[in-house]
């Protein structure tokens, strides 16, 4: 697959259940997403963007994320599989998004340039 790493260092943020959805959210930069359910409001976005006077559950911070180069098909399967696969096997977690056309997966910094060295250990292509 073919990969790209984004420059954005982000967070995710839980907000409690009842909240409402933070308007900043909306002009946070380029990386952003929202996602309730019933239990929680989690947001991920650029660290740099948080107004410091912020009020949420918990945070937290220190992600990158790699992109799936796409669109990707509905019926592909095991994408997501195949990255955390050799990552999981080196006890590095990760944080998985998707969207309409594509997946990312989020690992924190410190583990970031191991993931890119494992992921191109196992033959994907990686733009960074």
């Amino acid at each position: 697959m073919n990969l790209t790493v984004l420059p954005e260092k982000l967070s995710v943020v839980r907000y409690a259940v009842e909240a409402i959805v933070p308007k900043w959210i909306f002009q946070s930069g380029s990386f952003w997403n929202i996602m309730k359910t019933r239990d929680e409001l989690s947001v991920v976005c650029e660290t740099s963007k948080i107004p410091t006077a912020e009020t949420y559950v918990k945070i937290e911070s220190g992600f990158r994320a790699i992109k799936v180069e796409g669109p990707l098909d509905f019926a592909l399967t095991g994408i997501l599989s195949e990255l955390i696969r050799p990552l999981a096997a080196h006890a590095i977690s990760i944080f998985a998004l998707s969207t309409y056309d594509t997946d990312y997966i989020l690992v924190k910094d410190v583990t970031l340039a191991r993931t890119v060295e494992l992921l191109k250990a196992d033959g994907h292509l990686i733009f960074e």
